[in-house]
C-alpha cells in the first residue's frame, strides 16, 4: 500500500475542526458537509461516504493511516463517491442521524462511523472501523451495486429512514408523578445486580465513569437512607480515583478504563468525562467527607486549569489518547525510566504503584495507579502518613517535569459551548464545597466569554467558538447545559443577572426547538436546513440527554421564576419517561434526579440580608440532596423573596412556597431541614 501525506491540501485546510484539519492533507477529496457535497453528489449521481470521527479518537486516527491515507484506497473514493468529512463534535445532529442509521443497520455504533448516503443524504449502508481489504471491497461491491440495481440501494435507503424517524419520536405513555417514588425503587432494583461489588462500577468491561450515573445512585442513598447503596458509590468513586484511569501525576481522568479493574485507559481526556467528574468528587466529598475525593476533585481542576484553558477563559474540548503514533506513550513509564527519574524516592514508588507487578501494562510498560489508601501504604512502608505525602510530591513534580519533555498528546482546542457550560457548573460545585474563591472567578469568566463570542444576533448561541470563529448554530445540549450553568452561578453568586439570562435563552429554546405536541424538545433548532430526521434525545448517557438537561433546567428555573408554566413544562416530560426509567436505568439517571426533586420534598432556601453570602457558604459543610438556594443582600425581583426583607440577615426554609420561620444561623435552617 501506498501511503500519502503530500503537501497537496484538500477542501479541510479551509476547516477550523482541528479533527477535519488532521485530514486536510489527505489524498482523499474530502469536502466538509454542506450545500458543495450534496449538490456535486446530485450533479454526478455519485453516492456519498459521510465519514465521522473526532480529533481524539485513536480509531479514527488508525482508519485514517490504513485507508485515507492509502493513495489507491483514495483514488477510488475519489472516482466513485463523493467524500465528506464530518467532526462529530460540531456536528452532533449529523452524527445523531447516521449513529441510528448504523446501529439499526448493525445493532452497534461508534467512531470511526462511515455510512454510506444516497445524494440527497438518506444513508443506505454503514459500519465502524474498517480495515483496509474489507474497506476496499466495501467501496467496490456497494458501487457496482449502485451502477446496476440502483432501485435495490434506493429501496434500502427508503426503510432506513423510516427508522431512523420512528427511532427519533418522543415517548408518548405518561403516568402520574405519584408513581415517581416507585419508579426510582424499581431502577435501583434493577440496577444493582448489575454492580459490580468488588472494584465498582458496572460488572463487566469497558468501564465508564459515568459521573451521572453515580451522581444520582448518590443523591438516591441519601434520600432513602440506603447504606448498601451509599457503599457501592464509595467502593466505585474509591477504585476509579485510585485507579489507572485517573492521572495520577497530571490529574485529569481518561475516557474509560478497557478492564474490568479500572486499570487500562482508554487515554483520551475529554472536557466533559473530567468536568461531570469534578462535580461528582466534589458532592460526593460533601456526603462522605474523604480526602481521596477532596485531592481527586483539586487535581483535575488543576488539569484543566494547566492544559484545557485558553487564554480567553475558554475550555477546550479533548486531548487525545495517542503520542509519538503510540496510545498511551505520553502517559506510562517503564521502570528504569522512573528510577532514573526518581533517585533516592524510586523505592518508594516502586512499592506505591507496584511497578512490575500490577502496574506493569505492555512493553515493558507501567501505568500509575495506587493498591490501597495512602494511610495503609504508609504503616506498610515503615513511613508516617505525612512524610508519604511530602515524598509523594516531590515524585510527582519529578515525573511531572520527565513528562513535559516528551512529545505530548494533540489537544482539540476549540470550545464548544455545552462542554463549557458543564465545567462552568463544575467549578461552581466545587467553590461551593471547598471554598476556592480562584474557582468562582474562572467560572463567571467562562461564562461571560461564553456570552460575548457565541451569542447570536437573534439571541440564541452557536455551538463552538475557535480563532475568532463562532458559526454553527448551537444545538439543544448546548442550551440546556447553559441555563444549568448560569443557575448553578446564580445558586451560589445571588447575582440575578445569571437568571435572566438563563430565561431569555430558555424562551429562545422554547421557541425554536420545543415540539408543543408533544411536550418535547427536537435536538436542532427550526432555524437549521433540515436533515433527513430532527433528532431526538431521551437517553443519558456519557453526557445526559439533552432533553433531560433541558427539563432539569426549565424546572429548576420554573421554581426560582415561581412559574408553573415552566415546571409543568418539566412534569410533562418526566410523566412520560418515568415507564422507561425503571426497565433501563443506566440509560436514565438525569432523569432520575428529576424524579428524585419532584418525589421528594425540595427545599427552598431563601437566604437575605447583608450577610447572605455569607450564610450561604455555612451550609458547605452539609450534604443536602434536594434543595435550591436563593437569595439577595438587598431588594429583590424573584418572586419568592419579595416579601423576605427583613431586618438583618435571614435564612428561610420554604417548601411548595410554604415557608417556616426565619432563622439567622446556619444550625438553625439545618434543624428545620431535618
Amino acid at each position: 500500500m501506498e501511503h500519502q501525506q503530500s503537501n497537496r491540501l484538500n477542501r479541510l485546510a479551509r476547516e477550523s475542526s482541528p479533527y477535519l484539519l488532521q485530514h486536510a492533507r489527505n489524498p482523499v477529496d474530502w469536502f466538509p458537509w454542506g450545500a458543495e457535497a450534496l449538490e456535486k453528489a446530485r450533479a454526478e449521481n455519485k453516492l456519498m461516504l459521510i465519514s465521522i470521527g473526532y480529533s481524539s479518537c485513536h480509531w479514527c486516527h488508525v482508519m485514517e493511516r490504513e485507508c485515507f491515507e492509502d493513495a489507491a484506497i483514495a483514488a477510488r473514493m475519489n472516482e466513485q463517491y463523493v467524500c465528506v468529512k464530518v467532526d462529530r463534535e460540531e456536528r452532533p445532529d449529523l452524527d445523531h442521524v447516521y449513529m441510528t442509521a448504523v446501529q439499526l443497520m448493525t445493532s452497534r455504533g461508534g467512531w470511526p462511523l462511515n455510512c454510506f448516503a444516497l445524494p440527497d443524504g438518506r444513508p443506505v449502508y454503514g459500519g465502524t472501523y474498517f480495515p483496509p481489504a474489507q474497506w476496499s471491497r466495501v467501496l467496490a461491491d456497494l458501487h457496482r451495486t449502485w451502477m446496476e440495481d440502483p432501485e435495490r440501494v434506493m429501496r434500502q435507503a427508503t426503510q432506513l429512514q423510516r427508522g431512523v424517524a420512528s427511532n427519533m419520536l418522543a415517548p408518548q405513555e405518561p403516568v402520574p408523578l405519584s408513581e415517581s417514588r416507585r419508579a426510582l425503587e424499581r431502577m435501583v432494583e434493577n440496577w444493582r445486580p448489575r454492580f459490580d461489588q468488588q472494584h465498582g462500577g458496572p460488572d463487566k468491561a469497558p468501564k465508564f465513569p459515568m459521573p451521572n450515573n453515580y451522581r444520582f445512585l448518590l443523591r438516591q442513598a441519601a434520600l432513602t437512607g440506603d447504606d448498601a447503596l451509599m457503599q457501592h458509590v464509595e467502593l466505585t468513586l474509591d477504585r476509579m480515583a485510585m485507579g489507572g484511569i485517573f492521572d495520577w501525576v497530571g490529574g485529569g481522568f481518561a475516557r474509560y478504563s478497557t478492564d474490568v479493574l479500572w486499570k487500562v485507559p482508554h487515554f483520551e481526556k475529554m472536557l466533559y468525562d473530567n468536568a461531570q467528574l469534578i462535580s461528582l468528587y466534589s458532592q460526593a466529598y460533601q456526603a462522605l467527607k474523604k480526602p481521596l475525593y477532596e485531592e481527586t476533585a483539586r487535581r483535575t481542576i488543576g488539569f484543566i486549569e494547566r492544559e484545557m484553558t485558553s487564554a480567553e477563559g475558554a475550555f477546550f474540548s479533548a486531548l487525545d489518547a495517542d503520542s509519538e503514533g503510540d496510545e498511551g506513550r505520553y502517559y506510562v513509564w517503564a521502570e528504569k525510566e522512573l528510577r532514573e527519574e526518581l533517585g533516592e524516592d524510586a523505592d518508594l514508588a516502586h512499592a506505591y504503584f507496584d511497578i512490575g507487578g500490577q502496574a506493569l501494562w505492555e512493553h515493558g510498560r507501567n501505568i500509575l495507579r495506587r493498591g490501597m489508601p495512602d494511610a495503609e501504604f504508609a504503616r506498610a512502608f515503615g513511613v508516617t502518613h505525612e512524610e508519604l505525602l511530602v515524598r509523594l510530591e516531590r515524585v510527582r513534580e519529578a515525573l511531572m517535569r520527565a513528562r513535559d519533555s516528551r512529545v505530548r498528546p494533540g489537544l482539540d482546542d476549540k470550545a464548544i459551548t455545552g462542554w463549557n457550560a458543564i465545567m462552568i457548573a463544575a467549578l461552581c460545585d466545587a467553590h461551593e464545597v471547598f471554598g476556592e474563591d480562584r474557582w468562582l472567578a474562572t467560572a463567571v469568566r467562562a461564562t461571560e466569554h461564553l456570552l460575548a463570542r457565541c451569542r447570536r444576533p437573534d439571541g440564541g448561541l452557536n455551538r463552538s467558538w475557535k480563532l475568532g470563529a463562532s458559526t454553527i448554530n448551537a444545538y439543544l445540549d448546548d442550551y440546556a447545559f447553559t441555563l444549568e450553568a448560569l443557575l448553578a452561578l446564580y445558586g451560589i453568586t445571588f447575582e440575578e443577572r445569571w437568571v435572566e439570562e438563563a430565561n431569555a435563552l430558555a424562551e429562545h429554546a422554547i421557541r425554536h426547538f420545543r415540539d408543543d405536541r408533544t411536550g418535547f424538545f427536537q435536538y436542532t433548532s427550526d432555524l437549521d436546513p433540515p436533515l433527513i430526521a430532527r433528532p431526538l434525545e431521551t437517553e443519558d448517557n456519557v453526557i445526559p440527554a439533552s432533553n433531560s438537561a433541558m427539563a432539569r433546567a426549565l424546572f429548576t428555573l420554573g421554581t426560582l421564576l415561581d412559574d408553573e408554566r415552566l415546571r409543568g413544562m418539566a412534569a410533562t416530560m418526566l410523566q412520560a419517561m418515568l415507564p422507561r426509567m425503571a426497565e433501563h436505568p443506566m440509560a436514565f439517571s438525569n432523569w432520575g434526579q428529576l424524579a428524585q426533586a419532584m418525589a421528594w420534598p425540595l427545599h427552598e432556601i431563601a437566604i437575605t440580608g447583608p450577610d447572605a453570602l455569607a450564610l450561604r457558604k455555612g451550609f458547605a459543610p452539609h450534604h443536602l440532596p434536594n434543595r435550591i438556594f436563593l437569595g439577595t443582600i438587598g431588594r429583590s425581583q424573584l418572586p419568592l423573596l419579595r416579601d423576605k426583607a427583613l431586618p438583618g440577615s435571614m435564612i428561610f426554609v420554604c417548601v411548595e412556597k410554604s415557608c417556616q420561620l426565619p432563622v439567622p444561623t446556619v444550625q438553625e435552617a439545618l434543624s428545620q431541614l431535618r
